[in-house]
Protein backbone atom coordinates (compact mmCIF):
# COMPACT_ATOMS: atom_id res chain seq x y z
CA UNK A 1 0.00 0.00 0.00
CA UNK A 2 1.14 3.53 -0.81
CA UNK A 3 -0.28 6.44 1.19
CA UNK A 4 -0.08 10.09 0.18
CA UNK A 5 -1.12 12.70 2.75
CA UNK A 6 -0.98 16.40 1.86
CA UNK A 7 -2.77 19.47 3.13
CA UNK A 8 -3.11 23.14 2.29
CA UNK A 9 -4.75 26.26 3.71
CA UNK A 10 -7.21 27.97 1.38
CA UNK A 11 -8.54 31.51 1.90
CA UNK A 12 -12.20 30.55 1.51
CA UNK A 13 -14.83 29.05 3.82
CA UNK A 14 -15.24 25.25 3.93
CA UNK A 15 -18.58 25.41 2.10
CA UNK A 16 -16.96 27.02 -0.94
CA UNK A 17 -14.06 24.57 -0.98
CA UNK A 18 -16.54 21.69 -0.56
CA UNK A 19 -18.59 22.83 -3.57
CA UNK A 20 -15.48 22.75 -5.75
CA UNK A 21 -13.95 19.46 -4.62
CA UNK A 22 -17.28 17.59 -4.69
CA UNK A 23 -18.17 18.71 -8.22
CA UNK A 24 -16.82 16.06 -10.64
CA UNK A 25 -16.98 18.55 -13.53
CA UNK A 26 -14.40 20.69 -11.68
CA UNK A 27 -11.82 17.88 -11.34
CA UNK A 28 -10.16 19.03 -14.57
CA UNK A 29 -9.57 22.44 -12.95
CA UNK A 30 -7.39 21.15 -10.14
CA UNK A 31 -6.43 17.45 -10.31
CA UNK A 32 -3.19 17.25 -12.30
CA UNK A 33 -3.53 13.59 -13.32
CA UNK A 34 -7.25 13.86 -14.25
CA UNK A 35 -8.14 13.27 -17.90
CA UNK A 36 -11.92 12.67 -17.98
CA UNK A 37 -14.90 11.69 -15.87
CA UNK A 38 -18.26 10.08 -16.48
CA UNK A 39 -20.71 10.69 -13.64
CA UNK A 40 -23.11 7.79 -13.12
CA UNK A 41 -25.32 9.32 -10.40
CA UNK A 42 -27.89 12.11 -10.35
CA UNK A 43 -26.34 13.66 -7.24
CA UNK A 44 -22.55 13.22 -7.30
CA UNK A 45 -22.19 14.54 -3.73
CA UNK A 46 -24.54 12.00 -2.15
CA UNK A 47 -23.45 8.78 -0.42
CA UNK A 48 -23.44 5.97 -2.97
CA UNK A 49 -22.69 8.26 -5.92
CA UNK A 50 -20.60 6.65 -8.63
CA UNK A 51 -18.30 7.93 -11.33
CA UNK A 52 -15.73 6.54 -13.74
CA UNK A 53 -12.57 8.61 -13.99
CA UNK A 54 -9.64 8.36 -16.38
CA UNK A 55 -6.35 9.33 -14.77
CA UNK A 56 -2.83 9.39 -16.19
CA UNK A 57 0.49 8.83 -14.43
CA UNK A 58 3.82 8.87 -16.28
CA UNK A 59 2.00 8.97 -19.61
CA UNK A 60 -0.09 5.87 -18.89
CA UNK A 61 -3.89 6.37 -18.74
CA UNK A 62 -6.05 4.14 -16.56
CA UNK A 63 -9.68 4.06 -15.44
CA UNK A 64 -10.92 4.05 -11.84
CA UNK A 65 -14.51 3.25 -10.84
CA UNK A 66 -15.30 5.43 -7.78
CA UNK A 67 -18.08 5.13 -5.20
CA UNK A 68 -18.69 7.85 -2.60
CA UNK A 69 -18.84 5.87 0.66
CA UNK A 70 -18.81 8.63 3.30
CA UNK A 71 -20.26 12.14 3.14
CA UNK A 72 -20.38 14.64 6.00
CA UNK A 73 -20.89 17.94 4.16
CA UNK A 74 -18.95 20.21 4.25
CA UNK A 75 -16.36 18.43 6.41
CA UNK A 76 -15.48 14.98 5.11
CA UNK A 77 -15.83 12.73 2.07
CA UNK A 78 -14.38 9.35 1.27
CA UNK A 79 -14.25 7.82 -2.21
CA UNK A 80 -13.46 4.13 -2.71
CA UNK A 81 -12.06 3.15 -6.09
CA UNK A 82 -11.44 0.05 -8.15
CA UNK A 83 -8.78 0.27 -10.84
CA UNK A 84 -7.03 -1.99 -13.32
CA UNK A 85 -5.86 -5.50 -12.38
CA UNK A 86 -7.81 -5.54 -9.08
CA UNK A 87 -6.05 -2.45 -7.73
CA UNK A 88 -7.94 -0.42 -5.12
CA UNK A 89 -7.77 3.14 -3.87
CA UNK A 90 -9.28 5.29 -1.17
CA UNK A 91 -9.38 9.07 -1.38
CA UNK A 92 -10.34 11.11 1.65
CA UNK A 93 -11.07 14.84 1.86
CA UNK A 94 -11.16 16.54 5.28
CA UNK A 95 -12.07 20.23 5.54
CA UNK A 96 -11.57 22.20 8.73
CA UNK A 97 -12.47 25.85 9.26
CA UNK A 98 -9.50 27.98 10.27
CA UNK A 99 -9.62 30.88 12.73
CA UNK A 100 -9.27 33.41 9.90
CA UNK A 101 -12.37 32.18 8.03
CA UNK A 102 -10.45 29.95 5.64
CA UNK A 103 -10.19 26.20 5.24
CA UNK A 104 -7.52 23.62 5.96
CA UNK A 105 -7.98 21.02 3.19
CA UNK A 106 -6.48 17.63 3.92
CA UNK A 107 -6.15 15.04 1.15
CA UNK A 108 -5.27 11.38 1.71
CA UNK A 109 -4.87 8.80 -1.04
CA UNK A 110 -4.29 5.14 -0.19
CA UNK A 111 -3.41 3.01 -3.19
CA UNK A 112 -3.42 -0.78 -3.02
CA UNK A 113 -1.72 -2.18 -6.13
CA UNK A 114 -2.44 -5.68 -7.35
CA UNK A 115 -0.04 -8.40 -6.24
CA UNK A 116 0.08 -7.76 -2.48
CA UNK A 117 3.44 -6.77 -0.98
CA UNK A 118 5.37 -7.60 -4.14
CA UNK A 119 3.03 -5.37 -6.16
CA UNK A 120 3.53 -2.60 -3.61
CA UNK A 121 7.31 -2.77 -3.94
CA UNK A 122 7.07 -2.79 -7.75
CA UNK A 123 4.69 0.17 -7.66
CA UNK A 124 7.05 2.23 -5.48
CA UNK A 125 10.01 1.42 -7.75
CA UNK A 126 8.09 2.34 -10.92
CA UNK A 127 6.37 5.53 -9.84
CA UNK A 128 8.44 6.64 -6.84
CA UNK A 129 7.42 10.04 -5.46
CA UNK A 130 5.16 10.93 -8.41
CA UNK A 131 1.86 10.51 -6.49
CA UNK A 132 2.91 12.84 -3.65
CA UNK A 133 4.31 15.43 -6.07
CA UNK A 134 1.10 15.34 -8.13
CA UNK A 135 -1.06 15.61 -5.00
CA UNK A 136 0.87 18.67 -3.82
CA UNK A 137 0.57 20.28 -7.25
CA UNK A 138 -3.16 19.48 -7.35
CA UNK A 139 -3.74 21.18 -3.99
CA UNK A 140 -1.81 24.24 -5.16
CA UNK A 141 -4.05 24.34 -8.23
CA UNK A 142 -7.15 23.96 -6.05
CA UNK A 143 -6.01 26.89 -3.90
CA UNK A 144 -5.45 29.00 -7.02
CA UNK A 145 -8.82 28.10 -8.55
CA UNK A 146 -10.77 28.91 -5.39
CA UNK A 147 -8.86 32.01 -4.31
CA UNK A 148 -8.94 33.57 -7.77
CA UNK A 149 -12.72 33.30 -8.16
Amino acid sequence: MTTVHVEIDIAAPPERVWQTVMDPTRLRDWVTIHRSVKVKSDDPARRGARMDQVLQILGVPFKVHWTLETVEAPRHAEWHGRGPALSRALISYALTATSDGGTRFEYVNEFHPPGGQLGGVASRVLIGQVPEREAQESLLRLKGVIESS
